[in-house]
């Protein structure tokens, strides 16, 4: 760092008696009182270049005597006058960043101008900040952060506004650069002594960042500023270095607070507002472009803001921004905490990651699956050739892949969401759904991990009632079930009865047609096993029958085909699963011809499932 002496003669400043007196021949006739503090002085060198003790000893009415000047709001305190003091003395006092502002302050405060002698302390200090400390990167962070202590004044003299100019500059100019760094610099040579060239690779990029975390928020968020109007700096560096300054600044909330696993309303604490300012400035600073920070750091800024209470326009950007990459987000990150007083709330904010998953479904929308056919006049006057067209069509069944592969992977993070959130006692049923729901139908290649969120939500609510059970297991798809799946959700008591014959029906046809005991089975029957759509002559065969209400209608879909004519049994059957539940065996055993196993069921549907099949019989039959 550098530095600058002014003055050649020896300090001779001592104290007696708590006062401060500089050796000389001649005897004091001046006192300055500095905040409670003393000094012993003269007054021709002292008058000689401070304007305000010339007034103020003017204004003083008998000059024969010593007198006594009183400076209690005197910026800097006894360390900066006493190094004014010992620069009329011509005494040598050193100037550096870490004090340069105090004693600029100072010397305007005295008014040591050139109006009152040539070459005063104003003048020297100026020469020096704008040839020396703001030409340094080190010199100019510390210079920036003293001018905490002197806010108004330090903006006044324009010392504030030429710091963050200077460090904006420098990272403009060096944006990826690591020699104007002072702590990874330093970090740098130490890691590459040990670890080789690779490790000091690493650290080279975003060298700033640290550096500028040393800051106050208010000072931090003046440069960043400063060096994203700029345009010049990527915004993966800016996204890295507020990820440096939030993990600098806020290191105790994931401690003292459990995010990842949520909490209660009694463990979310009311935040001071300096975390509160701290958060929302680093949400406004958020880089626009997508992926400049990670999806991770994203949910954990929303958990922060839900704790210390953030502004809604702080948690909106939040949650619309970790919408646009969701994919990257684990069910840990999804798990935001709800602070509320009130003890009907859920633990989880399960609105905010609603409006994440309405945020991530809007954006990538699948794009038409054939070049555009636009007039070729058009084209002509656009100057655009067949291989652009080209082009821009491979561009966007790219973009529909990439779009299509993470919705699957987020529909994966949500199912296991929803067997987090489904063991809070306080989750309305609706909000259950609607989060089960926001995932479309083929992003769920597989329905267990569903069935499993089901079956802890039925577990942890027993008080439903059989018309919210069955709402909600409407949700479930029991031809994507497993069969491991499939033989636990058989022996569930808490499951509808509909839905156990639907899975019972399901898991026993595909058996069937695995060991080959069905030869052939109607084509509807095959299509739903093997999950396709019925071909268009027979595509009212999957419809549904419009006049069945409407919790009847999902449970039976696949089995109405022209040539199913005793489907009506079905129906009746259903009907009377009230009656079936106290008259049927423990179990029953359904045995193979072919294969010698068996296989353990409830008992509970069999009357109904023994109607199932040989109604499939006869329909494969008749086909």
């Amino acid at each position: 760092m550098k530095f600058m002496k002014l003055g050649s003669r020896p300090d001779t400043f001592y104290t007696t008696e708590a006062v401060r007196s500089v050796s000389s021949e001649v005897s004091s006739d001046l006192i300055v009182q500095v905040k409670g503090n003393r000094y012993l002085l003269h007054k021709f060198p002292l008058l000689s270049k401070c304007l305000r003790l010339q007034r103020l000893c003017s204004e003083s009415p008998d000059a024969s005597q010593i007198q006594l000047i009183k400076l209690p709001d005197f910026p800097g305190g006894v360390e900066a006058f006493e190094l004014c003091a010992k620069f009329c003395y011509g005494i040598t006092i050193t100037l550096s960043a870490f004090n340069i502002v105090s004693i600029r302050c100072a010397a305007e405060y005295l008014q040591m101008t050139e109006d009152v002698d040539k070459g005063n302390l104003i003048y020297k200090v100026e020469v020096f900040l704008n040839s020396c400390i703001l030409h340094g990167w080190r010199d100019s962070i510390v210079t920036l952060q003293t001018t905490k202590a002197f806010p108004l004044l330090s903006e006044e003299l324009g010392v504030t506004g030429r710091c963050i100019e200077a460090v904006a500059t420098k990272v403009l100019a060096h944006p990826e650069k690591v020699s104007l760094s002072h702590s990874y610099s330093r970090r740098g040579r130490d890691e590459l002594s040990s670890n080789g060239s690779e490790s000091h690779r690493h650290k080279s990029k975003g060298w700033w960042g640290e550096d500028l975390a040393e800051l106050g928020i208010d000072l931090y968020w003046r440069a960043m500023v400063a060096i994203k109007s700029a345009g010049k700096v990527p915004s993966a560096l800016i996204g890295d270095a507020l990820r440096v300054y939030t993990s600098r600044w806020l290191p105790s909330l994931p401690k003292s607070i459990n995010m990842e696993r949520g909490g209660g309303a009694d463990d979310c604490c009311e935040g001071d507002s300096k975390h509160r300012l701290l958060l929302e400035s680093v949400v406004s600073l958020l880089p626009a472009e997508k992926g400049a920070v990670s999806c991770s750091f994203l949910l954990k800024l929303l958990k922060a803001a839900n704790i210390l209470r953030a502004s809604l326009s702080s948690k909106t950007e939040l949650a619309r921004r970790v919408g646009l990459q969701l994919e990257e987000a684990s069910v840990g990150d999804l798990l935001v905490p709800h602070c509320s007083s009130s003890q009907n709330d859920t633990v989880y904010d399960v609105d905010a990651v609603m409006t994440i998953l309405e945020e991530f479904m809007s954006q990538g929308q699948s794009p038409p699956i054939s070049p555009p056919r636009g007039d070729r006049r058009a084209e002509r006057r656009r100057s655009r050739s067949a291989e652009d067209v080209e082009l821009e069509f491979q561009e966007r069944r790219r973009s529909s892949s990439a779009s299509h592969s993470s919705k699957l992977k987020v529909a994966k993070v949500v199912d296991g969401y929803l067997q987090e959130i489904a063991k809070d006692e306080s989750l309305p049923m609706s909000k259950f759904i609607a989060v089960a729901e926001a995932i479309p139908e083929f992003a769920r290649l597989n329905h267990d991990d569903l069935y499993k969120a089901i079956d802890i939500y039925l577990k942890g609510h027993p008080e439903l009632s059989k018309s919210e059970r069955k709402r909600l297991c409407r949700i479930l798809d029991c031809k994507k079930l497993s069969v491991e799946a499939c033989m636990h959700a058989a022996q569930n008591e808490m499951l509808p009865l509909r839905v156990v014959v639907q899975v019972l029906f399901f898991e026993q046809t595909r058996a069937a047609m695995a060991s080959g005991q069905v030869t052939e089975l109607p084509n509807n029957i095959k299509m739903l096993l093997e999950g396709r759509t019925t071909p268009s002559k027979g595509k009212a065969s999957f419809s549904t029958n419009t006049t069945m209400p409407p919790e009847d209608q999902w449970s039976a879909s696949g089995l109405k085909t022209p040539k199913l004519s005793n489907v009506s049994t079905l129906k009746m059957k259903l009907a009377e699963d009230h009656e079936l539940g106290n008259n049927l065996p423990d179990r029953v055993v359904i045995k193979s011809s072919k294969i010698n196993s068996r296989s353990m069921i409830p008992s509970r549907p069999k009357r109904i499932f023994s109607k199932l099949w040989p109604i499939s019989r006869s329909a494969s039959e008749n086909n």
